[in-house]
């Protein structure tokens, strides 16, 4: 399993929750679990569609489907049954992303000496 896809647990409890094609619509080449691992690639990393890897198909193709899907309100069930417990979770703080005001390093003049 690569990084940023689906565990086998996550796929079975997914998997239920697939909406049925339309008649006459082609099935996917890369399959369902590998459409569910694009997006989820794309929700984890932030890139833009068009820097999907080639391994999950074609870009616009696999954005068309997530759009259509996202027209059936298909998304939110499938987010929810892949999510992770809050057991499961840790957190982790950089100090790079937490901001002060310029004046909290002492202010004008620096800091103050004491006798």
């Amino acid at each position: 399993m690569r990084r940023h896809e689906l565990s086998d647990e996550q796929w079975a409890k997914i998997e239920k929750l697939i909406p049925e094609r339309r008649t006459g619509g082609r099935p996917s080449a890369g399959g369902d679990r590998n459409f569910i691992n694009a997006v989820f690639w794309i929700a984890k990393t932030g890139a833009p569609w068009r820097d999907l890897p080639e391994r999950f198909g074609p870009w616009k193709t696999i954005y068309n489907r997530f759009h259509r899907w996202a027209k059936c309100d298909a998304w939110q069930d499938i987010f929810r049954a892949a999510a992770v417990s809050d057991a499961d979770t840790a957190g982790i703080l950089d100090s790079t992303i937490v901001r002060a005001h310029q004046d909290a390093s002492g202010g004008r003049g620096g800091p103050k000496k004491t006798k």
